[in-house]
């Protein structure tokens, strides 16, 4: 099985004379910066004007790929993030580079990169579904799916926590009271209360982070939960993007954020790809003047949450988000909390509305939060993984099937010729699992898994082998 790369669009200018050798060292040099093959190239890109040069036209034919052009009137029209009135004085569009790798409906992966007399912009070929989540694949199912598309732990709520919160629901007439519950993830953490701040599941502390921080170079390194993405562009954000590779099991190479950027968002463990950075290799993205994000919704679900950032107080700029929703069943009632410098968390508290989390919501928290049910949460970590190693020697028994990367969430990331229709083929036999296409940095050969109980898991391997026999057919 071939390795995958994002497929992207490079958007090209150059003077008149530029040779075919500079417009193609800029745009290797350019992929390989932001980690991607020369074979990921689907097209080049450029104005109309520019569509007989010499120097683009061989290296469209160097590369093997066609040379698209547009009417400088239609690049005009497209939002560039680097215009220059130059450049449009002269071709008729702010920006050729850009504006074409961006024409065909994709998204900019790097922004204008500059040689002596070239210019060229990476963006992906296609725009990914940010808002598409694994509860699509069994909302209108019911119970006649078993969900592996959504990674909340099975069997929870547990009945005690059940309990407290039905507790709860006498004191709705009161407005809510987060004191308690800001305290108890605090002491839970070993961090004062002003570092702590309490949100409706980790979702709004990504829209409270777009919209409060101020952020100029906003850097999403996926593939990942595309919710930060999604949350930064309706606040007005122009996003890069750091797309980790296949070939390097998803591993993220500090060195690969650029300098520049202030603000920078990572998942640990990653979902979809359920690999768990060291806390070095995080630690090492933090400096003065930048905003580190890393969404830690699933540690809780890594037994001894080894790797965690959670709870430190050295790195400058350190935003850890947590998420109460994926190991205690809560995704309806919504809780999670924000670790952060207290200036960070007094200016996330101001964008929020008042009362943003439910009196329910916030006794669920500091329930979570005592050592009985820190206890549990561990001991469910140690069951998936013994559960997770038993679905990865299942999988390993299909020859059509890979595994990139050392799973270590409660999910797994898998790799099928002809994904799109095993999902399909898998739906057909009961079991709903997620479309990977939907990440930025992967396509429809990928899907991501639940880990499940041994039986259930038996009975996913029985239902793939059928779904592969059919789809080989």
């Amino acid at each position: 099985m071939g390795e995958y790369t994002t497929q992207v669009v490079v958007g090209v200018g150059g003077r008149a004379g530029v040779s075919v050798a500079e417009v193609c060292a800029l745009v290797e040099e350019t992929l390989r910066g932001a980690g991607l093959a020369v074979e990921a190239v689907k097209s080049l890109a450029t104005v109309e004007s520019k569509a007989d040069e010499p120097g683009l036209t061989g290296a469209a034919e160097r590369f093997g790929v066609p040379l698209v052009s547009y009417p400088a009137a239609r690049l005009a029209a497209v939002a560039v993030p680097h215009p220059s009135e130059a450049v449009r004085t002269a071709t008729g569009t702010p920006s050729v580079a850009e504006a074409a790798a961006l024409a065909g409906g994709g998204e900019l992966l790097v922004p204008k990169r500059r040689s002596m007399a070239a210019t060229c912009a990476v963006a992906t070929a296609h725009a990914h579904d940010l808002r598409h989540h694994g509860d699509a694949e069994v909302i209108d199912a019911g119970s006649a799916l078993v969900d592996l598309a959504v990674n909340v732990r099975a069997q929870t709520p547990p009945d005690w926590l059940k309990q407290r919160i039905a507790a709860s629901l006498g004191d709705l007439a009161a407005y809510p009271d987060g004191r308690p519950a800001r305290a108890a993830v605090a002491a839970r953490h070993g961090l004062p209360v002003e570092r702590v701040l309490l949100t409706a599941g980790a979702a709004e502390a990504f829209v409270l982070i777009a919209r409060a921080l101020g952020a100029v170079r906003p850097v999403v390194v996926h593939p990942q939960f595309t919710e930060p993405e999604a949350a930064l562009r309706d606040a007005g954000h122009r996003v890069e993007r750091v797309v980790l590779r296949a070939a390097d099991g998803f591993r993220l190479d500090p060195a690969a954020v650029p300098e520049e950027a202030d603000l920078v968002v990572v998942g640990n463990p990653t979902n979809p790809t359920s690999v768990l950075h060291p806390a070095g290799t995080l630690a090492a993205l933090a400096r003065p003047g930048r905003i580190l994000v890393v969404d830690e919704a699933f540690m809780d679900a890594v037994p001894g949450e080894r790797e965690a950032l959670a709870g430190r107080m050295d790195l400058p700029g350190l935003v850890v988000l947590r998420s109460l929703t994926k190991t205690w069943g809560l995704a309806g009632l919504r809780i999670g909390y924000v670790l952060a410098e207290p200036e960070v968390i007094a200016k996330l508290a101001a964008a929020q509305p008042l009362w943003p989390v439910s009196t329910p919501a916030l006794v669920a928290a500091e329930a979570c939060m005592a050592p009985a049910a820190l206890a549990e949460a561990e001991d469910a970590a140690r069951r998936i993984a013994v559960d997770r190693a038993h679905l990865l020697a299942g999988l390993a028994e299909f020859d059509e099937v890979t595994v990139v990367g050392v799973a270590e969430g409660p999910f797994v990331l898998i790799r099928v010729a002809g994904g799109a229709e095993v999902r399909t083929r898998l739906r057909a036999l009961g079991f709903a699992v997620r479309r990977g296409d939907t990440f930025p940095g992967l396509d429809h050969s990928w899907l991501r898994l639940a880990v499940r109980d041994r039986a259930t898991t038996g009975r996913l391997l029985q239902a793939l082998d059928h779904a592969l026999a059919l789809v080989g057919r």
